[in-house]
């Protein structure tokens, strides 16, 4: 038991920013469908409060968001939004967000099974958002992230800041600065484990004549340098003679390096009832895509349906070259009850 809890822990610290990265995880089928990141988005949906609490404004009072995550094997997300507005200090929301990785056999040294246990992350956030002025409007979050292996736990306390600009021909741009924290405790091995800190950038334009929004993200401001050994990387740069890895020619490094920061993505209206979004992630594509391998690797897609108070989105996202996530959410306008 030992074994496997210092194996998931040693695994999640190296795949994104360490023990609690899955503070960038993504719970929202519409944010899933668009690429993973705080959206540069402006409406009552509260799917982007737990993303961006620079669009928690007064329009998400009194509404309800409910998502289900189906990720890989026995692993599920589970989450649970609620906003309410008051008048002259602003709108809050508060989100709450279980991962559950499922149950593993407890076993002694010999192999004898002595019971099971559980294996989850969690997160308890509230966000406050305030417009300033019709361009301007700001927003934090304080979250509380909690991890629970079996007897070992960890705790850490985050927070968010954001702030958002809204042009007069339908440009916004936001600019996120996410889980700038510490650890508060950690039984596994008394070991600090930082938090997975990022700069986003955003910008959505929704065009003029065609029921069409367009957005492009520029993730981890802070560092430039996100290109990995990664198997595609070695594959392209290994010397077939020596076993050697090769220098990259400069240009094609920072441009293949840019990309890594880069999504592009947006969402098609059909009607007033039925939307379609999808994007592109190149970052995620070049971290978890297999050489000489067609795959669909970084891309996302989805749809949502208005019905009344009801809105039900939907989205899968390709994260690697064998699955993709389903994204189910489910917001309600408490107000039309």
């Amino acid at each position: 038991m030992t074994l496997v809890l210092g194996w998931m822990a040693t695994v999640t610290a190296q795949q994104t920013n360490g023990t609690y990265s899955f503070l960038r995880a993504t719970n929202s089928a519409r944010v899933a469908a668009l690429g993973g990141l705080p959206l540069p988005m402006n409406d009552n949906d509260i799917q982007l409060s737990t993303f961006n609490p620079a669009a928690i404004d007064s329009t998400m009072s009194n509404r309800l968001g409910l998502s289900y995550v189906d990720y890989y094997s026995d692993i599920n997300f589970i989450t649970a939004q609620y906003a309410r507005h008051f008048t002259g200090i602003g709108s809050f929301a508060a989100t709450v967000q279980y991962h559950n990785y499922g149950h593993f056999d407890e076993t002694s040294e010999g192999g004898t099974v002595l019971g099971d246990f559980s294996v989850s992350d969690y997160s308890v956030n509230i966000g406050w958002g305030r417009r300033l002025s019709p361009h301007w409007s700001i927003g934090a979050a304080l979250k509380y992230a909690g991890l629970q292996y079996e007897s070992y736990a960890a705790g850490a306390l985050a927070v968010d800041v954001a702030g958002m600009y809204h042009t007069d021909n339908n440009w916004i741009i936001t600019l996120n600065a996410r889980n700038i924290g510490t650890q508060l405790f950690n039984n596994f091995d008394n070991r600090h484990c930082p938090l997975p800190f990022s700069i986003d950038v955003g910008a959505s334009h929704k065009l003029e004549h065609l029921p069409l929004t367009v957005m492009v993200w520029y993730d981890d401001l802070q560092k430039w340098n996100k290109m990995m050994e990664t198997p595609l990387y070695i594959e392209e740069h290994t010397d077939p003679i020596t076993g050697e890895l090769t220098a990259e020619n400069g240009v094609v490094h920072f441009a293949k390096n840019l990309a890594t920061h880069l999504v592009v993505g947006g969402e098609l209206y059909i009607g007033k009832n039925i939307v379609l979004r999808s994007a592109f992630n190149y970052g995620k594509r070049y971290a978890m895509n297999v050489p000489k391998a067609r795959t669909m690797v970084g891309f996302s897609a989805g749809l949502a349906v208005k019905i009344k108070m009801f809105e039900i989105s939907y989205a899968r996202s390709r994260d690697n070259i064998t699955l993709s996530p389903n994204y189910l959410t489910i917001t309600l306008d408490l107000n039309k009850f």
